[in-house]
């Protein structure tokens, strides 16, 4: 038995453009300026409180904590109707999946996207049923990079580190990978922060997870 644990934004689907229309919807409530998608972009990765934060600071002061408050609800809003409306799996991601399936390599998801959000975007894709667990950014009381995480996932589906691969796009995926001691692939296409993903230093740099079955074969 083997395990794979992957992001979820940047990695498996493309949800920049959904996540953008969130926030500027939640912008256009106030009568402030719209941001960009290429922005947007390069503020995801710790969740979307962190997002909707770096957006609203690029056009406007910061609110105090009651005024954030609101905002956050105006955006929680306006992301719940539009999560999984408009993103889409990135090459390879629906049979590399099924593949994994196939060959009984257990499948989990750990991405800091609040769970609400998570669970509406599997849902949308018809995508729940594929994966053994998921661990969203408010599932436990800490988040990706702390590698709790990954301990958490690795002890609930039995696994080990020796047996298990993470997935990732980011600076953040890998770092939490390298501090729990478990191999990380990184593909170049996703969300780092405007970085190339190679300063990151992961394990491998895939160009698509086409090939994660690959790691898997090699263990048999």
């Amino acid at each position: 038995m083997a395990l794979v644990m992957f992001d979820l934004d940047g990695t498996l689907l493309d949800t920049a453009g959904e996540i953008a229309e969130s926030a500027n919807r939640t912008l256009d409530h106030y009568q402030l300026p719209r941001v960009s998608v290429a922005d947007v972009r390069n503020w995801i990765g710790h969740g979307t409180g962190w997002m909707m934060r770096q957006a609203w600071n690029s056009v406007a002061q910061a609110p105090s904590d009651a005024q954030w408050a609101k905002v956050m609800e105006v955006f929680i809003h306006h992301y719940f109707e539009c999560a999984g409306s408009d993103s889409k799996p990135y090459p390879d991601v629906l049979e590399t999946l099924g593949r994994l399936q196939e060959l009984g390599v257990k499948r989990a998801i750990i991405t800091n996207k609040e769970c609400r959000f998570t669970e509406r975007i599997l849902e949308r894709h018809g995508l729940t049923s594929i994966f053994d667990l998921v661990i969203s950014g408010d599932t436990y009381a800490v988040k990706k990079p702390n590698p709790a995480v990954i301990y958490n996932c690795l002890d609930a589906l039995n696994m080990s580190v020796g047996e298990s691969l993470f997935v990732g796009d980011s600076s953040i995926d890998i770092a939490t990978a390298k501090a729990a001691g478990v191999l990380c692939w990184a593909v170049p296409y996703g969300y780092n922060m405007g970085q190339p993903i190679e300063t990151a230093a992961p394990d491998r740099i895939v160009p698509t997870i086409k090939e994660v079955p690959l790691f898997f074969k090699g263990l048999a």
